[in-house]
């Protein structure tokens, strides 16, 4: 592998939502990086004055940009732009990072590589905070219960699993034959939960989830879900519904009767443990918070209900199915 790979053949894709300041900040540095990608920005409509600065932002670095009428979220904004990515036929290599986000030459030789080395490979980055913590070292979901734990966790678990690894859609490496294999993302998400439902897909298909710690990208947390008041931990009330809703639906989606039961039943607890990614202080003013948990909740136990009701429970496109004793993480 040449570690000097200045990205021919891969697209870069990044989905803008009132972040054009994180873009000029971190896509033009990734830019600096790796001159020879083709990057895609979708805009997903905030206000007249962030479309202007993304659009004089996409016009003075040459980029090619996707404005769709109305907020496609995270999954359809990506899917938009792959589509974009993929009219040009020199894109064989895709590479979805957060606007937030920033990589370097040598840690995505390591990701394209391995993704060019297999084509059914979903391939991600040990992604840490700007002060050098981790963020992201990979993930691991239980079908059991719907626990989560870091990859390089050590700790005791008495959770029985199966487990199934999962990588952060902050920054994900894949082929395009892979991406038109599981057809994108399930635009059903919207926001959050999305990542984990195309690493189930991909592992569905055939392929692996590959994780490199020896790749770094950079993500400065809190730049596109905080609660805007700057000096706060409290996530907005939109990454608190999404997150509790989003849990349920991809229990509706991928599992059989009993185990969306459990994880139906263990949502109140799961609820408050998003709930405390915020830090306690929001409770101070805890209706905006709660109020979102609760919805979230709500709406998550309708389309469990909607799943029991038979194929599909008109939840999403993809069909529930029911686990193995044992999976490989």
């Amino acid at each position: 592998m040449d570690p000097m790979y200045r990205g021919d053949g891969l697209a870069i894709v990044v989905v803008d939502y009132g972040s054009s300041a994180l873009l000029a900040e971190h896509l033009v540095a990734v830019e600096h990086e790796l001159p020879e990608a083709l990057i895609v920005v979708v805009h997903n409509p905030t206000s007249a004055a962030e479309r202007q600065a993304v659009e004089r932002l996409v016009a003075e670095r040459g980029w090619t940009a996707v404005y769709p009428a109305s907020n496609l979220g995270f999954g359809g904004g990506v899917n938009a732009g792959v589509a974009a990515a993929l009219e040009d036929e020199t894109t064989t290599t895709l590479m979805l990072l957060n606007p937030d986000a920033s990589i370097g030459a040598e840690a995505t030789a390591l990701l394209v590589d391995r993704a060019r080395q297999d084509p059914l490979a979903l391939v991600g980055p040990t992604v840490r905070r700007p002060d050098g913590r981790p963020w992201s070292s990979g993930h691991l979901l239980s079908m059991h219960s719907g626990a989560m734990r870091s990859l390089a966790s050590t700790a005791p678990s008495d959770d029985p699993g199966p487990w199934m690894p999962w990588l952060s859609g902050a920054c994900l490496v894949l082929s395009a034959t892979l991406w038109r294999t599981v057809g994108g993302f399930d635009e059903d998400y919207f926001l959050y939960w999305e990542d984990v439902d195309l690493s189930k897909r991909v592992l569905d298909a055939g392929g692996s989830i590959v994780f490199l710690p020896e790749a770094v990208a950079l993500h400065d947390e809190g730049g596109t879900h905080d609660d805007g008041t700057g000096g706060s931990r409290a996530k907005s009330p939109t990454y608190y519904y999404y997150n509790v809703v989003n849990r349920l639906r991809f229990a509706a989606v991928h599992l059989d009767e009993e185990l969306r039961r459990r994880w139906l039943r263990g949502s109140p607890r799961a609820s408050w443990q998003i709930l405390l990614r915020g830090g306690r202080r929001q409770f101070l003013h805890p209706v905006a918070p709660l109020g979102s948990a609760w919805r979230g909740h709500r709406d998550g136990r309708a389309l469990v209900k909607r799943a029991a009701a038979g194929p599909y429970g008109g939840v999403s496109t993809g069909t529930p199915v029911a686990l193995p004793e044992e999976e490989t993480a």
